[in-house]
């Protein structure tokens, strides 16, 4: 990457400006927003395009915005898309009506289940379910919230292939099967989380069941039956897809003499990395087969659009474009904020992982951690980082992208499919009021506890 000198302040507006778009105009002006959402994007990228072009040249900016979308977003787009697709292939047909008690066993079902498949895959399989069962409903958004926070967030801590930020430590020298310590963590959270949810939705249920609202059952019994099952092969290619791209950068058959990842180079420094591509590959070829071999029938019955896709794609592109700035001034001085503590690391993580992408940020502190010179703990390629440390930084990383819409890629995409299917989601100031009210006082306990 070309020279770059200390990052100006100002540069960040216009990823604030897209942030505050996404906010607010779907409060004041719903219809043009929806029909509008690239015109907006267009606009922010522009205006973080053109001054940064005049302060660093236009190889400088083609370089920034060409890294960002080639090695950061395509990966993402297309992980993203391929498991929508395959997802919408499997329906689930049964008398499963959402009561407080299903809910509950489904989100523990759910958030554990993440882990083994990712935040996005658990999150693309189990929405439509979700929404299905509880249609019925009137007062139903709280479970799609909850859903979030558990199933597309927290539920990732356990493997590298649970979160993108855990698999980069992977890539580091963090042992696969270290996140595992996290398991008590993650137990404790999602018992005061569930226990919340459960009084939740039984008053929500309640209040539904007096205004006459019953389920839609037809036929007396238990009649429980998963179509599209053979997709599950489908969401194994994907997921070992992406195990692929954190462990195939490591062997020596895709590194070039000083180190780097082979690949197709582009421009400058920037090179489209031989893992990358057979990660990209190996989705698409996966959401193409599942097309191929399941019935329309089933897309039908899940109500599959790509409305949902088209929206996180487009709005993406633009936080992925503009937040450039913000993260080079969180690479360039992120050894300076005197953060060296794990209460410190679990804070400053979470909270920027909330609105940047968590992956670059948990690679920062990662870095900050192993550069302040420790002896024990676990050894990285970065150097060794204190057990305590390491916990703090991932939970920091993975939880706290519950925090808003923009914190994780499966968040603002169970939003959309639940708007979609007629689930009032609350706006983007009024989840994060949700996520202030239910899941800050838990990452409070969680510092008193574990990380001070």
């Amino acid at each position: 990457m070309g020279e770059l000198s200390a990052i100006p302040i100002w540069l960040c507006i216009p990823f604030a400006g897209l942030l505050l778009s996404i906010a607010v105009m779907p409060l004041f002006k719903p219809d043009w927003w929806e029909k509008h959402q690239p015109l907006a994007v267009v606009f922010w990228s522009i205006l973080f395009i053109i001054p940064f072009t005049a302060k660093y040249g236009i190889f400088t900016m083609s370089e920034t915005v060409l890294e960002c979308v080639v090695n950061d977003y395509l990966t993402f787009i297309v992980l993203l898309f391929g498991l929508f697709c395959v997802a919408g292939n499997i329906t689930i047909d049964g008398e499963f009506a959402g009561s407080p008690r299903i809910n509950t066993a489904l989100f523990v079902f759910g958030t554990l289940l993440s882990s083994v498949i990712g935040t996005t895959g658990s999150s693309m399989l189990l929405v439509r379910p979700f929404i299905k069962m509880n249609s019925w409903r009137k007062r139903k958004s709280h479970i799609m919230i909850f859903f979030i926070f558990l199933i597309s967030n927290m539920g990732g801590c356990l493997t590298p292939i649970g979160d993108p930020p855990l698999l980069m430590g992977f890539m580091r020298g963090v042992p696969f099967f270290w996140s595992m310590k996290l398991f008590h963590i993650l137990v404790f959270n999602m018992v005061i989380l569930l226990v919340i949810f459960y009084f939740l939705d039984r008053r929500a249920y309640r209040k539904d069941i007096a205004e006459g609202r019953k389920p839609d059952i037809r036929e007396p019994g238990t009649h429980f039956k998963i179509v599209g099952l053979h997709n599950l092969i489908y969401v194994a290619m994907i997921v070992g897809a992406v195990i692929l791209s954190g462990t195939l950068p490591g062997m020596s058959a895709f590194q070039n003499a000083d180190g780097t990842v082979k690949g197709l180079h582009i421009l400058g420094e920037v090179t489209l990395g031989f893992p990358s591509i057979i990660e990209v590959v190996i989705i698409l070829l996966a959401a193409f087969l599942s097309f191929k071999t399941t019935n329309e029938e089933v897309r039908i019955r899940n109500h599959f659009t790509w409305g949902a896709i088209q929206e996180v794609a487009v709005l993406f592109i633009g936080i992925f474009i503009t937040m450039q700035p913000a993260l080079m001034i969180l690479k360039a001085n992120g050894a300076e904020l005197g953060i060296s503590k794990p209460f410190q690391m679990f804070w400053a993580t979470g909270a920027l992982s909330s609105f940047l992408d968590n992956t670059p940020t948990y690679l920062v502190f990662l870095t900050t951690a192993g550069a302040l010179g420790f002896k024990g703990g676990v050894v990285t390629t970065l150097g060794a980082v204190p057990v305590k440390m390491l916990e703090a930084i991932s939970c920091g990383a993975v939880f706290m992208g519950a925090n808003t819409y923009i914190g994780n890629a499966p968040n603002f995409m169970v939003k959309s499919m639940s708007d979609e299917n007629g689930v009032r989601m609350p706006s983007f100031f009024g989840y994060m009021a949700w996520s202030l009210t239910f899941l800050i006082p838990v990452f409070i306990i969680d510092m008193l506890i574990f990380f001070l």
